[in-house]
């Protein structure tokens, strides 16, 4: 049996993951009371019924402090009694929230009389810590459209094998800000760049003549030798932990030529070791349709 419970803060995407994961077979059920988790999956353990085997349980913000500190504490009995529970957190940039909820006018769960929508954006983050700290996979929708949101859901939780690591190599520009969901960053930016030679500045690290350049140069070589022997002991270390997802961020200026190429090639050495690897490149991606409140 697989279970997933599903959080982050409001207006980060949880609805577009859990109708994702619907899409994908789970049997999906939203906003359940977290006092009612440990009766509801004891249920579907005990049933029959095999529509209850990937089963997504989306869990937010309307439950108190004292009912939302209980999770952590189920998920590590679920897990030593063998069932194989995962905790995904979607999270998002105050200013992208305040975006996105003065677009759509609705209302955030925590505000209310003398609350205003920052003063409950900041008590949301405090009392969804726990949660936070038990995830597995944090996944971070600030720059993110519907499609891009669903393809991550579909690459990380659908594909990765069970018990096995999923690896995701992510390109990034730091004039972007760095990936909320990295769990390693490394810093490009000391490498020659493409985007200085005019014939090359509009291509991207996947085009042949930027390729050609970047091969050149001896220390893109030295450093993607480097992040790939640290990662190659980092790797067991997550696996020790029965950790479910990695993620790798490596930056540039604009994360268009050198994080790009680089994120490539450290895929490739590592999909030759590992069963779920990919890349990932958040900052070539046009502007994407916008996420809506969820």
């Amino acid at each position: 049996m697989r279970i997933i419970i599903l959080s982050g803060l409001s207006g980060s995407g949880k609805s577009v993951a859990l109708h994702m994961l619907e899409d994908l077979g789970f049997y999906c059920i939203d906003n359940i009371p977290a006092a009612l988790l440990k009766p509801f999956i004891s249920y579907t353990v005990r049933s029959p019924e095999p529509t209850y085997e990937r089963t997504a349980i989306g869990l937010d913000a309307r439950n108190t402090a004292a009912e939302i500190a209980t999770v952590p504490q189920l998920i590590d009995e679920l897990r030593r009694s063998g069932i194989q529970c995962e905790v995904i957190f979607l999270v998002t940039s105050d200013e992208e929230l305040l975006r996105r909820f003065a677009e759509t006018r609705r209302k955030h769960p925590m505000s209310g009389h003398n609350v205003d929508l920052r003063e409950a954006m900041a008590l949301e983050r405090q009392l969804l810590e726990p949660i936070v700290y038990a995830a597995d996979l944090v996944i971070d929708t600030s720059k993110m459209g519907v499609h891009a949101l669903r393809d991550i859901i579909h690459e990380r939780v659908e594909q990765r094998s069970v018990g096995r690591l999923s690896i995701t190599f992510e390109s990034f520009g730091f004039k972007h800000g760095i990936p909320g969901d990295a769990d390693f960053v490394f810093d490009a930016r000391s490498l020659p760049n493409p985007y200085w030679e005019p014939s090359l500045r509009n291509l991207t690290g996947r085009d042949p003549e930027v390729i050609h350049f970047l091969e050149a140069q001896t220390t893109v070589g030295t450093l993607i030798a480097d992040i790939a022997q640290f990662m190659t002991a980092r790797i067991p270390e997550y696996q020790a932990s029965n950790r479910g997802y990695l993620t790798v961020a490596v930056g540039c200026t604009g994360g268009q030529h050198r994080s790009v190429y680089i994120v490539d090639r450290l895929a490739e050495i590592f999909a030759a070791r590992y069963p779920n690897v990919s890349a990932r490149h958040s900052s070539l991606h046009a502007a994407p349709q916008r996420l809506r409140l969820a």
